[in-house]
């Protein structure tokens, strides 16, 4: 293994440093950096302080950069390439004025150009257009951020699918989990406020949310103490679109889209998709109005595959499963609020939003059993009819007070609740070889109502010092109380009446109380700049089976350290360290102690004496000329949290997942994010991630062991073909890797998308192809002492979709402002299952 992972390094520092070579002399073009000096004024020779100014291409007019001019209308650009351009001064009451065009190179690194007189605007004048569109993906110093709202191959998909081509994101379909960089438990933030469901949720939520929705994604791998605790592999933040002072404006999204799979007789499922959205924002005197409605109709499917070896006794028997599930999703989305502008320093906000999620599927389980020698010796057929309902309304009220000199105090306070409402029944039939009934058919229902409440408190204080540095303190209170009731009944085949079935039905309730508090402070010594924070955390949470009797009571006080370190070495090198320690607490629904089952021979329960896992993690970030981002990332992990740690009942053929606490997981990474221009039309966005990890605990009282080197690589392709066309070329690709004790294999896909824009452009149309050749699928083995199984899984991710997209109204209207809510840490570990 050692000899195995220094050749693995070896490659990738072999890799990396051709990776270097390469892009330096790629750009040999932008060696040189300069500056560009100037003053803007009135005709009289006045200095404008505050004015707009723009470093644009003198071909094309793109944007190169922004500043602003200062009290003294002095302003200036740094760090500029080789290169023709102009500078545009732009002011509200004056003409928009440019200067001449001028150069950058070696000659001539510095230069300060003449200064700009200003008139006043007496007529509207043609202006020079400018186009500056984000890549796909963008490498910031403390973040990744997914430009979903620019990208043709993201149109028409859904968030879950984005996700997946996002850098380091692996999505593992079998188990309903998101990972970064090899790690999971990650928490996910829409809108800065987080979502409260379990890993099963936010996976189902995402994957009926459609893309067209959704503006950008950032992935945060180190959160500061401002952020709570929670998700030991960082947060990932979805933002979804919102309007850009005064007036109304919108837009309409329609999309429709096709996809088919094959179920298990061989037979074509066509599968239909459309999804729909409005989005309004209006701004009049001190108010603004905001709102969006979205509903999505989708048809899916799901195939699996299950392979499993039970040696007990002496005698080996052998299980075959094939199901085939076709789901139907109807959801509707909504959120409305606003924003009062009391004061030029106060402002008040009232926002509710929710959803309401109806999922349905009526599948198929076929078990084949056979002895030691391969031999068939009998049949299971199971026929599952399953309807899962989830709805929410949260509701926030914030408040804003602006002291002056950056000074800022916001308070939130919200109330969030979230209603379930699961069925599920089992019909399974049991024949021998020669299809012959062997035992009376088993009925089985299931019903799972549940409910959740939260209500939480937040407040946070920013304060600037004079010498340019910053303190921030705040206060956090939550409060949860969710109550979770499993019921079965089993149909009496003599009576043909549904008898409860008390063996199998437990009602667990679950209570939390958190109460936080964090202190951050941000400044500069020389030219190092570090932040520090200090977070505390105490929680007293109740877990009560009331069906067992059984209560677990825990109480327990948390200090999580974070500290940020950034070095700018020279022109193109800068440097950044971090470190922060982070804590997840076991979803909701994992501590109910519930069975849940797929067959009578397959099922999953929760663990109430589960432990939170902590972890410490470490990051090292190069970024060479603002284009190659470097991170090499080590954590570690105790009492790391295996949502699917696989047992087996080996007398009665069962074999079942549990979520338990296992041992500690250390994770050394290394990212490497690069653009190449390729040429003008044709620009190339890079992410390769690679990780080592050494996953050791104890299995049934034996040691287990395992070390994996694994690679992640996403590349995307964007071609400009003409001022309205336009098209999108991604892909990406998953090595072996392991989750727990499944080894799964690799995984990889590629989508292609064309754009035109239409009506003026003010209208767009979309065309995607996801995964043309059905490339997705998943392929995993479980292998521990008795426990032997392989799992294929396969889903319809090769689908088309057109959507078409329409804006309307002034353009220029102000969206509502971005915040935290209160309730920004719980929502992850919310929900049921699905």
């Amino acid at each position: 293994m050692k000899k195995t992972l220094s050749h693995h390094l070896l490659l990738w520092l072999a890799f990396y440093g051709l990776l270097l070579l390469t892009l330096s002399t790629a750009s040999g073009q932008v060696l040189t950096r300069g500056t560009v000096n100037g003053h803007v004024a009135t005709a009289t020779g006045k200095p404008l302080e505050f004015t707009t100014l723009m470093l644009l291409k003198a071909k094309d007019s793109v944007l190169v950069k922004g500043a602003i001019s200062d009290v003294d209308g002095k302003y200036a650009f740094e760090n500029v390439g080789a290169g023709r351009y102009v500078v545009a001064a732009q002011q509200v009451g004056y003409r928009k004025t440019y200067s001449a065009p001028f150069e950058i190179d070696e000659k001539q690194p510095a230069l300060e150009i003449p200064t700009l007189a200003m008139t006043d605007e007496t007529k509207n004048l043609t202006e020079v257009k400018v186009i500056a569109q984000k890549p796909f993906i963008e490498q910031q110093v403390d973040r990744t951020v997914v430009n979903v709202e620019n990208s043709i191959v993201a149109s028409g998909n859904t968030a879950l699918e984005v996700l997946e081509k996002a850098p380091g994101v692996t999505i593992d379909r079998q188990n309903d989990q998101i990972q970064l960089k090899g790690k999971a438990g990650v928490i996910v933030y829409i809108d800065g406020k987080q979502t409260y469901l379990s890993q099963q949720e936010v996976s189902n939520l995402l994957k009926n949310t459609p893309s067209d929705n959704i503006a950008s994604i950032e992935i945060i791998t180190n959160p500061g103490s401002k952020y709570d605790a929670a998700g030991n592999s960082g947060i990932i933040n979805i933002k979804m679109k919102k309007n850009k002072n005064f007036g109304t404006n919108g837009n309409v999204i329609v999309g429709a889209g096709y996809g088919w799979v094959n179920n298990l007789s061989g037979t074509r499922n066509d599968l239909p998709k459309f999804n729909s959205s409005l989005n309004l924002n209006h701004r009049e005197g001190k108010l603004n109005l905001f709102g969006n409605y979205s509903y999505t109709n989708r048809q899916s499917a799901q195939i699996n595959e299950l392979n499993r070896v039970i040696p007990f006794n002496g005698r080996t028997t052998y299980f075959d499963q094939t199901s085939f599930r076709p789901n139907q999703f109807v959801g509707h989305s909504y959120k409305a609020g606003l924003d009062y502008f009391v004061s030029q320093k106060s402002t008040i906000g009232v926002l509710v939003n929710g959803f309401s999620n109806d999922w349905q599927s009526a599948g198929q389980n076929n078990t084949l059993i056979s002895d030691g020698n391969r031999q068939l010796t009998s049949k299971a057929l199971t026929r599952t009819d399953m309807r899962n309902f989830l709805s929410n309304v949260t509701t926030n009220v914030n408040y804003k007070y602006d002291m002056g000199k950056g000074r800022e105090w916001t308070v939130d306070a919200d109330y969030v609740h979230y209603g379930g409402d699961n069925t599920n029944n089992l019909s399974t039939a049991y024949t021998n070889a020669e299809n012959a009934m062997i035992r009376p058919n088993q009925d089985v229902r299931n019903l799972m109502p549940s409910t959740i409440n939260i209500m939480a408190f937040k407040t946070d204080y920013v304060h600037p010092m004079k010498n340019g540095s910053k303190w921030e303190a705040g206060l956090k209170s939550s409060f949860v109380k969710a109550d979770n009731n499993t019921i079965y009944d089993t149909l009496q085949q003599e009576t043909r009446q549904w008898l409860p079935d008390a063996s199998r039905s437990n009602q667990f309730k679950y209570d939390e109380n958190i109460n936080a508090g964090y202190i951050n402070y941000a400044g500069k010594f020389g030219k190092l700049k570090v932040q520090a924070g200090l977070r505390a955390e105490h929680t007293h949470s109740v877990g009560t089976s009331v069906t067992l009797n059984q209560t677990v009571d825990r109480n327990y006080l948390n200090i999580f350290p974070t500290l940020f370190l950034s070095r700018q070495l020279d022109t193109n090198n800068v440097l950044n360290l971090s470190y922060s320690r982070r804590i997840d607490r076991p979803d909701y629904q994992n501590l109910n102690p519930f069975v849940f089952y797929l067959d009578p021979y397959t099922f999953q329960k929760g663990n109430p004496f589960l432990q939170p896992q902590y972890t410490n993690s470490v990051e090292l970030t190069h970024v060479f000329k603002n284009m190659i981002t470097t991170t090499l990332g080590f954590s570690r992990t105790s009492d790391f949290i295996n949502r699917e740690t696989p047992r087996q009942i080996a007398s009665e053929n069962i074999t079942y997942v549990t979520p338990e606490n296992q041992g500690h997981l250390d994770n050394l990474s290394l990212n490497v994010s690069f653009p190449v221009t390729i040429a003008k039309w044709w620009r190339m966005q890079n992410n390769v991630n690679t990780y080592y990890q050494s996953y050791q605990t104890f299995y049934s009282g034996t040691p287990y062991e395992v070390k994996l080197v694994a690679y992640n690589v996403y590349t995307s392709n964007n071609f400009t073909l003409s001022k309205t066309l336009s098209a999108e070329v991604s892909g990406w690709y998953n090595s072996a890797s392991q989750y727990g004790f499944y080894r799964a294999q690799p995984m990889g896909a590629f989508s292609v998308g064309v754009q035109k824009k239409v009506m003026e452009g003010k209208g767009s149309l979309k065309l995607n192809v996801s995964d043309p050749f059905w490339l997705n699928y998943f392929r995993g083995r479980a292998a521990v002492q008795d426990i032997d199984f392989r799992v294929l899984s396969r889903w319809e991710s090769r689908r088309i979709m057109l959507t078409f997209t329409y804006r309307f109204g002034n353009q220029n209207v102000k969206g509502e402002r971005q915040r935290n809510s209160a309730t920004s840490a719980e929502q992850k570990r919310a929900g049921g299952n699905n």
